[in-house]
């Protein structure tokens, strides 16, 4: 558990009242990952939202031939900063991850609990309705840059 003053802090979390947080904050746990470290892979359950609250994250998408592993590709398809949620997957159904997130520096997160999240969204559909908003913000704004790599990477040189 960590306090509500603390996801107080991020503008994700601007929509809740005291209560949410508090039910919010109970369901958070503090994490450290070192450089380098997979927080999470593509294709696996999404049981985990994150919160960067300090250090550097790439989301990484891998593609890939069952028949011949050899062409496998691994393509950059984002970054997320301090202050940004990673790990969306956790509340927008079938709740599989999307890509692999790989910390680029060492990080500090806060980890909320995907299942206990989603059933407390369950009970409280105004919290439901404010995580999705913020969501959906969240999807557009990572998806336009997306377009934007893509665009740049298939600019003749």
């Amino acid at each position: 558990m960590v306090s509500p003053e603390l996801l107080r802090r991020y503008p994700f979390f601007a929509f809740m009242s005291h209560n949410q947080l508090r039910e919010v904050a109970m369901l958070t746990e503090e994490m450290a990952i070192d450089v380098n470290t997979i927080l999470f892979h593509m294709g696996y359950a999404a049981n985990a939202l994150f919160l960067l609250q300090s250090g550097g994250i790439e989301l990484h998408y891998v593609v890939m031939d069952e028949n011949l592993p050899q062409l496998r590709k691994d393509f950059m398809i984002g970054t997320i900063n301090p202050g940004e949620i990673v790990g969306i997957s956790a509340l927008i159904e079938p709740y599989k991850l999307t890509a692999t997130a790989v910390s680029v520096e060492p990080c500090r997160l806060l980890k909320i609990d995907a299942l206990a999240l989603r059933d407390l969204c369950d009970q409280d559909h105004d919290l439901a309705y404010g995580l999705q908003t913020q969501l959906a913000r969240t999807t557009m704004a990572r998806l336009h840059a997306t377009r934007v790599l893509l665009a740049a990477a298939t600019v003749p040189v």
